[in-house]
């Protein structure tokens, strides 16, 4: 069947098409996305403002008539911490419900980071073993451990790339002092989850998924997407440490100037790559792999897993 997942980030609203069934490994068909960075678009409420929800409804608009026109059976459509920690999200919800139809599952941190797992032990297999994975998105940080396909811990924290770029460093290029402070934010909320993965020894593979990830490794030296989905794409403490500096010095657009680094992201690479930093250091992760499947792909797995019981009516 053919399978729409319509991902309402707090980047992007990102509509990916694939070609799946039971067993077998989605192929994607069709990719559709637009920029909202609704991250950025609180008010002092901390509510998503009236021109970002217009945005939104005609965003998912957009992307339903992508669905249509390339013969989705079913499109699933889910949302993250931007909705999910708006003050007006109830209502933000219903507008999108009323005008398009569509009625959006707002998932928990915690269930981001399950199924975001979940696609990467798919990817890895399970010989990469007790696995880690790390996920930074606009809105939050996710972190899960594991050996099977449901890690046996797994914390989301409010350190999305866009959400401390906004919040902290308001600078172009940023004031050192404010990059200092966020530096010992993030340290600080990362520090208290890591006896939740301590406990369970060291991993034997360590992934991570996301653009900030992505793009954290290219200009540290990986090879990119045009060399394909299955070259290793590995990025070490020792690079970030380097490159973390360097970024501090840069004003956006320089950074957008960068192998792999998109003009629209290029404002948050700092705080990702202080965010990836911390979490490395303070996980006593010196490398990581680059995992092509994340959040889309594991609501994809998912809903695969639970086809075969739909279709016998169970």
């Amino acid at each position: 069947m053919r399978l729409g997942v319509l991902d309402v980030g707090s980047n992007t609203v990102h509509l990916l098409v694939v070609d799946a069934h039971p067993g077998a490994r989605p192929l994607p068909a069709h990719s559709h996305k637009a920029e909202l960075r609704l991250a950025e678009l609180l008010d002092a409420r901390g509510a998503i403002a009236p021109d970002g929800v217009e945005r939104l409804i005609g965003t998912v608009r957009d992307a339903l008539q992508a669905a249509e026109d390339k013969g989705c059976e079913e499109v699933l459509p889910f949302a993250t911490s931007a909705v999910r920690e708006a003050t007006n999200a109830d209502d933000v919800l219903a507008r999108v419900k009323t005008e398009t139809g569509v009625g959006l599952q707002v998932l928990t941190g915690e269930e981001e980071a399950r199924l975001t797992f979940l696609a990467a032990r798919r990817w890895f297999g399970w010989s990469a073993g007790k696995l880690l994975l790390l996920d930074i998105g606009g809105g939050s940080l996710e972190v899960a451990f594991g050996i099977d396909e449901d890690p046996d811990a797994a914390v989301s924290l409010p350190l999305g790339a866009g959400r401390l770029t906004v919040g902290w460093l308001p600078g172009d290029p940023p004031e050192t002092d404010d990059v200092k402070a966020l530096r010992r934010h993030v340290r600080a909320q990362i520090a208290r989850t890591v006896g939740e993965f301590s406990r369970f020894g060291k991993p034997d593979h360590v992934v991570a998924t996301s653009k900030t990830f992505k793009q954290l490794a290219r200009i540290a030296g990986a090879p990119g997407s045009g060399e394909g989905l299955y070259v290793e794409r590995l990025l070490t403490r020792a690079s970030l440490e380097e490159w973390v500096p360097r970024l501090a010095g840069m004003t956006g657009g320089e950074r957008a100037a960068l192998p792999g680094v998109s003009e629209g992201r290029a404002a948050q690479l700092l705080a990702g790559a202080l965010v990836a930093e911390g979490a490395m250091d303070l996980l006593g992760v010196e490398r990581l792999e680059i995992c092509p499947w994340a959040l889309r792909e594991g609501v994809i797995l998912r809903r695969l897993d639970h086809l075969p019981e739909v279709l016998s009516g169970a």
